[in-house]
């Protein structure tokens, strides 16, 4: 959702867009921790998650700053990235309960990597020689962490996968919307997108059966920070300073929300990391890195890689 917006040509505090990309590392690396304790399917957690920062935009309609009109095809492009964030979204929050948060939301932040194949797939724009090593460096390190999920539990696959089909959707998010990034304003596009995703998810949750009622008690708690903290202030701070800081430094930066959910995961979830897991985890960390570290920032791939979180938190 962040890689659509323009960069800000306008001269502004340096400081200010680091704080604000602090925050919403902040804000989206308790993203995991917050899934786990709503204590419903994933779909379900994910489409509140959008419902509360959109019934909060609701008033921006009819009261927010005005903005020059959105043509009819911008809105079809918002909308259909809107429905791959949603899909994302259900996907993430469904494998956070399917394998531990550290996992989740580092092979949730393949994004980069996905963004990179597909740019060369359709558009025929090779990577460079770094993409490919840090490729290798991340499937090396996913396949330190997958063999140790192989030999602790029967069970190993279903999770991780779906993370990595979140980390895909989410590209694919990103490839579509970034077409409409500097036409649209960051408020409208924002409201637009997360009230999409908010349609496509009830309709997916009612479709498959899944129950949106919510266990009384912490369950709403967590439900409102993931929506108010995680989604609607993790996604300003972010949308405010990858406006006004390069690609190439926001993108490796959002990758420090990894370790820092490994860490909540640790102390909040008690779950423990091996030492396959912490090296596997450096390497994955290190390979998107490198393969997400482009030395000329107007190439749209590097314009759309610069918005891996996401998963955001994807």
């Amino acid at each position: 959702m962040l890689a659509a917006m323009p960069m800000n040509t306008q001269k502004t505090n340096p400081l200010l867009s680091y704080l604000a990309l602090t925050a919403g590392i902040l804000c989206i690396g308790w993203s995991a921790i917050f899934v786990r304790w709503t204590d419903i399917p994933g779909p379900a957690s994910a489409f509140y998650r959008m419902l509360i920062p959109v019934v909060l935009l609701v008033p921006t309609w009819f009261f927010g700053p005005n903005s020059k009109r959105i043509d009819r095809r911008a809105i079809w492009i918002i909308s259909l990235g809107g429905i791959f964030f949603a899909l994302d979204l259900a996907f993430y929050n469904t494998s956070i309960l399917r394998t531990n948060a550290a996992n989740a939301t580092l092979f949730g932040n393949y994004s980069p990597v996905v963004v990179g194949l597909l740019t060369w797939l359709v558009f025929g724009r090779k990577p460079s020689a770094k993409f490919w090593l840090g490729l290798l460096l991340a499937f090396l390190g996913t396949a330190a962490i997958v063999w140790t999920d192989l030999t602790a539990h029967a069970g190993f696959g279903v999770g991780d996968l779906m993370a990595l089909a979140a980390a895909a959707f989410f590209a694919v998010y990103l490839m579509v919307t970034e077409r409409v990034r500097s036409t649209v304003s960051t408020l409208a596009f924002l409201r637009l997108a997360m009230l999409s995703s908010t349609i496509f998810l009830l309709i997916t949750n009612l479709s498959l059966g899944i129950s949106l009622r919510v266990p009384f008690g912490h369950a709403w708690l967590a439900l409102l920070a993931l929506g108010l903290i995680t989604q609607m202030g993790g996604y300003m701070a972010l949308t405010y300073a990858m406006g006004h800081l390069p690609a190439t430094v926001t993108s490796i930066t959002l990758l420090l929300q990894i370790p820092l959910t490994a860490v909540l995961a640790a102390v909040f979830l008690g779950e423990k990391l091996n030492a396959y897991e912490i090296l596997g985890g450096l390497l994955v960390l290190a390979g998107v890195a490198l393969a997400n570290w482009r030395a000329a920032p107007e190439q749209d791939a590097n314009t759309l890689v610069g918005s891996a979180e996401i998963t955001a938190d994807s």
